[in-house]
Order: C-alpha cells, then structure tokens, then sequence
C-alpha cells in the first residue's frame, strides 16, 4: 500500500496521488490530539503520502506550528502546501487581506512556524476583491525567484480570477471543494483546468465525512465540530442526502470496501490531474483513505455514482450564506 505521484500543472510540481488535509489536527472536528496527530503524519510518510496541507489561518498558525515539529528531520521527504490570505486580528479571522505586503509577511511568518526555508505549494486562501489578482500572482511570483515559494495556486476561484491570474504566474493547482456529494465545479472550472493546464486539488472530498457512512444529525455533534453548522447535515437535508449516498454503500458493500474509500477512488477515476487531500488525525483512517488508491472502479460504478449523486441531487448549500459569499464564482 504505497502511493503513486501525479502532476499538479505544467511547472514541474509532483506529489503522492492522494494526500493529507491537516486543518482538522488543529480545528474544526473536535479537540485536538496532538500525539496522535504526529504520529499520523509520520505514518503517512511511511505510506508514500507525501502532500500536506495547511494554512496560516487554521489555529490560527497552531497547525503551521505543528507541521513544523512533526516534519523536523523529515522536511526533505514531503511537500507542503500552505495557504495566506487572511487578516487574523485576536486570533480571529477578520476578512481577507491579500495585499502585496501582507502576503510577504505572512510568508515569512509561516517559513518560521513550518521550520523551512521553502514552501512547495502557495495558495490564496479566498480572493480578494479589494486587490487585483494581477497584484497577487505578481506578489507570488517575485517570491518564487526569490526562493520562498516554488509552486503557485488558489483555493476557491472563478474562472476569470483563475484565467487572470494564471496570465502573469503560472498556476500549478487550484483547491476547491469537490466529491461525489458536492460537484459545483463541473460546468466551468473544471474545463477552464483541463484547458489551461491546472491541477485540482479537492479539500472535503469525503463530504465533510457525510460518503464515509458514519455520520450524525447536525445537532448531535458538539458546539465545536464544524459540522453542527453544515446546512447539509441539518433536518430534512440529512434525510435527503441519506438516501442519495446510498449507492456509494451499495457499491463499497459489493467491492469490500469502504464507502469512503469508494468516494475518493471515484475522485481519482476522474483524471490525473486531480489530487484529493482527504483530512484526518487518526493513523486508522489514514490508511483507509490511502487504500483507495488501489481500488478500481469500472464504467458501470462510475455511471452509478455519477447518476445517484449528479449535480441537484444533493439537499442544501455547502455553507451559510457569510462563509457562501466568500467563494469566488
């Protein structure tokens, strides 16, 4: 159970076909279990999962900071992808800032947490349409001659930002929300990606765990699980999107697999440009995930899942209208 590599964009960036989203490991699904969390990216390694992923703004800068220990001595065996573009003020996020200044600040400042004197993979975390994207790739691009940054993407842009950007510097990824459950990015981005040469990386390719099978009502998680406030998981949604991921337990039922497992190997059957960084902080889940790279689905399971979990067929937005109006479409 090792994993291949495939290429994010034209630029040269290869990582492990499946990698790890690490905001969890700080916030957002529980307390956090710092042990069990290193032990996880250290077994991670072991496994060939080579991509983490992190950003200022998850802690804030506590998982930065913990990537930093956990990869000490090891820094030459991973790629990191972190992510600026945020005012944090009280340890708060307080809106976007992807100013020219800040960016060089808040590199500088995550070189120091991640104990490194690079970072692979660059993201602007959310555009900001009070600086021209034009400024921002250019930002990004004096930091790459400089040595700082290798690689350059965004998280969560539309195709003009994306198109704009990717004019004055190269993108090599683009991060969005993508899976079986959540598929807003088919009739734009995607073919604006395959044309231009962009790599996708999918953050909550599991549905925010709602493919994995094990799921609760909304309100049955704790006050700070991100999920108590997921519209999606809330009242007559749950039961709707109950009953559209049924076919991904049926389908992991007849291969012995997993159904989450089912859901990020039908992410991988969708190109190899695509490169999921499902989130955990528990080694037992790890290794599912990255099972899923050996499991092959054929023309029938993929017409299935396709159809059960096509674009409607799933109850509510992916998130209240504040954080909605942050997305850039």
């Amino acid at each position: 159970m090792t994993l291949r590599t495939r290429k994010l964009g034209g630029q040269g960036l290869e990582v492990s076909e499946i990698g790890l989203g690490c905001m969890g490991m700080s916030q957002s699904y529980g307390p956090a279990e710092e042990s069990e969390s290193i032990a996880t990216l250290h077994r991670a390694i072991e496994l060939g999962c080579t991509f983490f992923d992190t950003a200022e703004v998850y802690g804030p800068f506590a998982n930065e900071e913990l990537l930093g220990r956990a990869l000490a001595g090891k820094r030459d065996r991973v790629l990191i992808a972190t992510k600026f573009g945020f005012k944090i003020e009280n340890g708060k996020n307080a809106g976007t800032d992807s100013r020219p200044e800040h960016i060089r600040e808040v590199v500088d400042a995550s070189l120091k947490r991640l104990r490194t004197d690079h970072i692979d993979l660059l993201y602007q975390h959310r555009v900001d349409r009070n600086v021209p994207i034009e400024d921002v790739a250019g930002t990004v691009g004096e930091l790459v001659k400089q040595g700082k940054v290798r690689f350059f993407g965004l998280s969560e842009a539309g195709v003009a930002n994306i198109r704009r950007a990717h004019a004055v510097h190269p993108l090599s990824a683009l991060q969005s929300e993508y899976s079986l459950w959540e598929r807003n990015l088919e009739q734009d981005i995607l073919p604006t990606l395959r044309e231009l040469g962009i790599g996708l990386v999918p953050f909550s390719p599991l549905g925010r765990g709602f493919l994995t099978g094990e799921v609760k009502r909304a309100e049955d998680y704790p006050e700070t699980d991100f999920r108590r406030n997921d519209p999606r998981y809330q009242g007559k949604h749950y039961d709707a999107n109950m009953q559209a991921a049924q076919v991904v337990r049926d389908i992991a039922s007849n291969l012995q697999a997993k159904p989450g497992q089912i859901a990020l190997a039908w992410l991988l059957h969708r190109g190899d440009h695509i490169v999921p960084i499902p989130g955990t902080k528990r080694r037992k889940y790890l290794e599912e995930n990255i099972a899923a790279a050996d499991i092959k689905l054929d023309d029938a399971h993929m017409k299935a899942l396709d159809d059960a979990l096509a674009p409607g067929k799933t109850a509510g937005p992916r998130y209240n209208e504040t954080m909605m109006a942050t997305v850039d479409r």
